[in-house]
């Protein structure tokens, strides 16, 4: 489990189909094999940890549902290790597994903010709510407005600053986690026949 608090940015500096390796001196500091690190908020598991890199090994599940597979060498991820039952929850419940991937419309100033619009398909939609928690290649964030196609965010300075949310272009590919308590209601309204989350 994880907060959506970003605690690093790494780069890719290998990304062959199956294995990722990312540079990450401070998330590798007290890292073990086995450890969960997000990766763009994908839970991976630690395969491996060499000099300030980790390798995980990722499932063709994962590929087709997250925008891991557009990793190349140098790009750049936003990394979370796992919650330890002491730490603060800062964000909310992150559980790490990417439901589908959403793309960048627009980044556009208000004050010292950024307003990030995503389109998003109709069936995430359905579970991200007006100032609700979403979580967008594993940071945390608060929906600020909603279209039927689309979801905004603003990006205060710390997340524009401790996040890859603002290197990215137009038409670029996000990794999405709604929200887990949304998608229970969601999931026990159809399953007795009430209708669903729309």
């Amino acid at each position: 489990m994880f907060t959506g608090i970003i605690e690093e940015v790494g780069t890719i500096t290998n990304s062959d189909r199956g294995v990722l390796c990312v540079e990450a001196p401070r998330i590798v500091e007290d890292a073990q094999a086995g450890d969960s690190i997000a990766v763009n908020g994908v839970d991976l598991t630690v395969a491996e940890l060499r000099a300030g890199r980790f390798f995980a090994n990722v499932m063709p599940e994962t590929y087709r549902r997250s925008n891991l597979a557009d990793l190349v060498v140098g790009s750049r991820v936003n990394l979370e290790r796992s919650l330890r039952p002491a730490d603060r929850l800062s964000g909310h419940i992150v559980r790490g597994v990417v439901e589908g991937t959403g793309t960048l419309e627009e980044l556009r100033p208000e004050g010292e903010a950024l307003i990030a619009t995503y389109a998003a398909p109709r069936e995430l939609l359905s579970y991200i709510v007006m100032k609700g928690p979403v979580c967008v290649d594993g940071a945390s964030l608060t929906v600020m407005a909603k279209t039927d196609a689309t979801f905004s965010v603003s990006l205060v300075q710390y997340t524009q600053e401790h996040t890859n949310l603002t290197q990215r272009a137009r038409g670029a590919r996000v990794n999405l986690e709604t929200d887990i308590i949304a998608r229970y209601v969601g999931q026990w309204l159809e399953e007795r026949g009430l209708g669903r989350l729309s």
